[in-house]
């Protein structure tokens, strides 16, 4: 509970309609995409860095902890607020600052909606990549936060990849600002990149420069199905071993093919076991030639079903299916966890075949959602949280997973971070001088620990 005086000195600062404190609005943002729930004591709704400066002075002197969200679509509790406090919600900072053409970088606040922003470049003919499966509603703020991918990360790469400068308000109130508006930058440390995917315990992060590119002249997909899950493994490893880069690569198993069509009626075929969707861009010339090859090497492999995208309406058909999955996913029991780990690409038929037997063997539901071409794999597991007994099969599973990415070289995250999900499980990819690092780093910005805490430093 915050001090009566303390919380007049916050309300007067962004204003009435911008400080929520009563129980429904902490109901609601108690809670993201993962699991646990915890009520902050406020909400705050700053539109400008000297507002959530000012916060940060008052949260500092008094040392309440604060909590930063976006849209709340992480999964790993990232922006649960586990030691109440202060709830920091950038939804109302949401505007594009500047977009320039001529030196392809765009200025954002952290509240801008991904696809928002996607589509105010592509009227310059810009691109940006970046394009996580929540694109539709997660924000620039949070992509940066979590460092978050996506489906066209095996050509263009992630958020970090794209980032040119930060405005960062530190947890003292203090505001910095790192890298800066040009593609070459070499001037000191990089601290943009240490405020990346630190997931809110370092900095809040309060203006972003994006880096953009020029909008590739042409794209198509390619979707295969495979009656066998192994040729779908195979066939990826080739079309990779022949040089073609594609834009993306994605893989779903059986059970997210069934779930997928009996939701949304779009002639998937229910008794495959694997589906690719492939995607490659470029010049009109070599986008054909290459879809061509790819299609060649699906069929090869045996696919049994191979077709190639016509036109922008044909493209948006083929990837409704997998932009619909994770919601499909999250209505068929009362719960579902979508985990997060990456192996090397030529392990991903090992790590699948790896999936679907510890899954038959703890007894726990899990569809296989992967993008393939880079070997981030998220296995979605379906439960129901009311029985302790299934509860008690997730967790085993879930270690089960991680031991076995660790075992053939990968790591606990691609992509979504590790937040309070996942931290019982960082020793087994960092040792114990690394997290002591980790620790010091965060003790020299956030002496006082009120930065997100009880994620995963």
């Amino acid at each position: 509970m915050l001090k009566e005086e303390v919380s007049r000195e916050l309300r007067d600062i962004v204003g009435g309609q911008d400080y929520l404190d009563s129980p429904e609005d902490l109901v609601n943002y108690s809670y993201d995409a993962y699991l646990p729930e915890a009520r902050p004591d406020a909400v705050l709704l700053p539109r400008s860095t000297e507002q959530v400066a000012s916060i940060m002075r008052i949260a500092h002197r008094e040392s309440i902890a604060v909590t930063p969200r976006g849209a709340g679509t992480n999964i790993v509790g990232g922006t649960v607020p586990m030691r109440g406090g202060i709830v920091l919600c950038f939804t109302r900072m949401n505007r594009i600052l500047e977009i320039h053409p001529e030196d392809r970088y765009a200025v954002v606040q952290p509240g801008v909606v991904n696809a928002q922003l996607q589509s105010a470049v592509a009227r310059f003919g810009l691109f940006y990549p970046p394009d996580p499966a929540s694109l539709n509603v997660s924000t620039i703020g949070g992509n940066v936060a979590e460092n978050a991918g996506g489906p066209r990360a095996v050509k263009y790469g992630v958020t970090r990849d794209y980032l040119l400068g930060l405005s960062v308000v530190l947890a003292d109130g203090r505001i910095i600002q790192t890298g800066g508006r040009t593609t070459k930058n070499v001037t000191g440390y990089d601290l943009t990149a240490l405020f990346c995917g630190s997931e809110g315990t370092l900095g809040l992060i309060t203006e972003i420069v994006v880096r953009l590119i020029c909008k590739p002249e042409a794209q198509r997909s390619i979707q295969a199905i495979f009656s066998d899950l192994d040729g779908a493994g195979q066939a990826v490893s080739k079309i990779m071993a022949a040089g073609i880069v594609p834009v993306a690569l994605e893989l779903m198993d059986s059970t997210v093919i069934r779930l997928i069509e009996e939701s949304q009626k779009v002639g998937l075929p229910v008794e495959a076991e694997g589906l690719l969707l492939i995607q490659v861009d470029g010049s009109e010339e070599n986008v054909m030639g290459e879809a061509q090859k790819v299609a060649a090497f699906c069929q090869e492999n045996g696919a049994r079903e191979v077709r190639v995208s016509k036109d922008p309406k044909d493209e948006e058909l083929l990837w409704f299916a997998r932009r619909s999955a994770f919601g499909v996913m999250a209505r068929a029991r009362p719960n579902c966890i979508v985990e997060d780990v990456t192996v090397p690409v030529s392990k991903l038929p090992a790590m699948v075949r790896s999936i679907v037997a510890l899954a038959k063997a703890r007894g726990v539901t899990v569809g296989v959602l992967a993008h393939a071409g880079d070997g981030n794999m998220h296995p979605l597991i379906l439960f129901d949280r009311r029985d302790p007994q299934e509860w008690k099969k997730v967790e085993s599973f879930t270690r089960d997973l991680f031991e076995k990415a660790v075992e053939f070289g990968g790591t606990l995250s691609g992509e979504h971070g590790i937040g309070m999900a996942k931290h019982e499980f960082l020793p087994m990819v960092m040792n114990q001088e690394t997290r002591e690092l980790i620790r010091q780093l965060k003790a020299c910005l956030d002496p006082k620990g009120i930065l997100n805490p009880g994620k995963f430093v």
